[in-house]
């Protein structure tokens, strides 16, 4: 709440509040609902690791995730940073109960979720884990504008273990976590390309994967690899938003089993993203196949593909890749029974990983390059309808690599594996493949009018490089490709058909603002010659000056104006303003302006009078916007005995607005 005071004074007068920052956070504080552990579980210490930021349905959404090696009733706790002291929660912080399972054998413990809702933009945040007395260590994440333009980062396959050394893994992993948001701190989302692990179970990997500091500050929105899929432990870390969990998104066709799956959603701004359980992709196997997983990307876009400018799917398995899985026949398959799919539902880019190197497609349309004029590495790219990108990431980890292979005879279309006759030694799918053997992420640029997507180098060939350590060759240079540069970068413009689209951006408005102004001079109030009443008192009278009151706040929030009137002075003689009363009214109706009470001089009744702050009039919350004109008589009796003088007092006004 706001106030302004001012007193009485000749001249113009003229007092403005806008609403501020302070409403946003009581907006917060009610908005997030709470609970708590009942006594009994809080008094049951738990050990608590494992905690990880995850992607929420949209915006104002963040999960967490953690283990805990005790069956407590826990919770989530969060509140904006500001309101922390010493690190210590508001009593008013938001609490979230949390929800969860014991962990299959081989993992131990218990794991534990929670939802973050009502987050407001521009906010930094911090939370903990856990219940009274038995608290994880805290941490923080920051939420930028919900509206318009944005960064993301797509990470490959960290598959932490893979090279078998775990030390040099996670040191590769955590480099590249480091290195990427150091260049771009204002990411907003950190996807993932699947293999999060080399060993599904093995909690020593997830302990490495789980390390970097920075997955705790940003959302990670995870995806399921080959080496994901064959336990319960990704969908213990892991809590996903929209997620469908029904069995033939599951390879194996039953979620009860010892294996993870399902496909989830969720909007962040301008884009839809949809994620797909790709191990899931034959019937013989007892899940739904190909078909479930193109049924369940159908239906999102028909339900939500128009709250979105852009969509986005991301999965493991790489169907137009240029490494040791080029060739692999699952992967021809869904190059036929995807492509056509994702090009009728206008899916404008495809992010994968499984192939640990990095490419681009072309414009992919129905199984067939789209442009038969694009050439390769281009910069701009124009897709037609249904002209799609897909994107191949290498290893974020350094942990395992694969070489490109060489094109074949099998034909420049549908599921082959021939070459491009513009670049013999690529696909003919693909406009760019590299693989040097160093690090890379990808980069996207979320923007009105384009995506941009840029591959870049976290690392080189020295350390931390895990394949490279332990022997294997490196192509890059330090001086000439060193780490931050980019291996290959491209825009993607959206297609307009055979119209012209209009954009425009329209900002927050602007809050509005509530103000006060004395009428013209703002001159002396003058109640003039006391008459003498009854042989006893003294008896003034006058009006104040009109005081006009705008009120053009959006939040419609109440407001009120109130006043105070010191002691009657001359010189060393003086009277209490307890003798002043009024009669408050409106002269001009509007801004929801309702009256205050009349005050009764305090010689009547040896009450305080105006003496004491009363209300002239206020606005209740919800009133319409407008400006009101306010008066009041007042009222000055005072007893006989006031010695003869020319007295002066300030009537001292008081705005409030929320």
């Amino acid at each position: 709440m706001k106030s302004s005071t001012k007193r009485q004074a000749p001249g113009s007068v003229r007092r403005r509040a806008a609403t501020g920052a302070t409403a946003a956070f009581l907006g917060l504080a009610v908005a997030l609902g709470g609970g708590t552990a009942s006594p009994a579980a809080a008094a049951e210490s738990a050990t608590l690791t494992g905690v990880i930021l995850g992607v929420g349905a949209n915006e104002t959404q963040r999960t967490v995730t953690w283990y805990s090696s005790a069956d407590t009733a826990q919770r989530l706790q969060v509140a904006p940073t500001t309101a922390l002291v010493n690190g210590e929660f508001p009593a008013d912080a938001a609490n979230f109960d949390a929800t969860g399972a014991a962990n299959i054998a081989t993992s131990g413990g218990f794991n534990r979720h929670a939802t973050i809702t009502g987050l407001k933009e521009h906010t930094a945040y911090s939370y903990r884990v856990g219940t009274e007395g038995n608290w994880s260590s805290t941490y923080s994440f920051k939420t930028q504008d919900f509206e318009g333009d944005y960064d993301f980062l797509f990470f490959g396959d960290p598959q932490i273990g893979s090279s078998g050394n775990l030390g040099q893994d996670q040191a590769g992993w955590q480099d590249t976590v480091d290195v990427s948001l150091a260049a771009n701190p204002n990411a907003e989302l950190l996807l993932s390309g699947g293999d999060q692990v080399e060993s599904a179970n093995t909690e020593s990997q997830w302990n490495s994967f789980l390390a970097p500091d920075k997955l705790r500050q940003y959302p990670w929105a995870p995806t399921i690899g080959n080496h994901d899929v064959g336990g319960k432990a990704y969908e213990q870390h892991f809590t996903t938003p929209n997620t469908d969990r029904s069995g033939p998104l599951y390879s194996n066709g039953n979620p009860a089993s010892n294996t993870s799956g399902g496909d989830y959603w969720y909007i962040y701004k301008d884009v839809l993203f949809i994620n797909l359980n790709s191990n899931s992709y034959a019937t013989s196997q007892g899940g739904g196949g190909d078909a479930a997983h193109i049924k369940y990307v159908t239906d999102v876009i028909n339900q939500h593909g128009a709250e979105a400018k852009w969509k986005v799917l991301t999965y493991h398995h790489a169907i137009y890749s240029p490494a040791s899985h080029a060739k692999d026949n699952d992967n021809k398959v869904r190059r036929v029974d995807f492509s056509g799919a994702f090009s009728k539902l206008g899916v404008d880019l495809v992010l994968q990983g499984h192939d640990h190197s990095y490419s681009r497609s072309y414009e992919i349309k129905n199984g067939q390059k789209a442009n038969p004029d694009e050439k390769p590495g281009a910069a701009d790219l124009y897709p037609g309808p249904g002209g799609v990108i897909y994107v191949t990431a290498n290893s974020a980890s350094g942990s395992k690599y694969y070489d490109i292979t060489k094109p074949d005879s099998s034909g420049t279309s549908g599921a082959g594996n021939g070459a491009d006759p513009q670049n013999p030694s690529n696909y003919w799918y693909n406009s760019v493949q590299n693989q040097e053997h160093v690090r890379t992420y990808v980069k996207v640029e979320v923007r009105s009018d384009k995506l941009v997507v840029e591959d870049i180098r976290s690392g080189t060939c020295a350390a931390p490089n895990s394949e490279v350590e332990q022997g294997m060759s490196c192509t890059n240079t330090d001086a000439g490709q060193p780490v931050g540069s980019t291996v290959d970068k491209f825009q993607v413009h959206p297609n307009h058909g055979t119209g012209q689209d209009l954009q425009v951006n329209v900002p927050n408005p602007a809050p509005g603002e509530f103000g006060w102004t004395i009428d013209g001079y703002n001159g002396l109030v003058d109640l003039g010659t006391a008459q003498e009443r009854n042989g006893d008192h003294f008896e003034a009278s006058g009006k104040i000056n009109p005081i006009t009151v705008s009120d053009n706040r959006r939040s419609l929030a109440p407001w009120s104006i109130s006043a105070n009137v010191g002691d009657f002075k001359d010189g060393d003689k003086t009277f209490s303003g307890s003798y002043l009363g009024w009669s408050p009214y409106v002269l001009d109706q509007g801004a929801g302006a309702t009256s205050g009470e009349s005050v009764a001089s305090g010689y009547e009744d040896n009450g305080t009078g105006l003496s004491v702050s009363r209300g002239l009039a206020h606005a209740d919350q919800g009133h319409a916007r407008g400006g009101a004109k306010l008066g009041a008589d007042l009222g000055l009796k005072i007893p006989d005995s006031v010695t003869k003088g020319g007295y002066r007092a300030t009537l001292t006004i008081t705005a409030l607005s929320s």
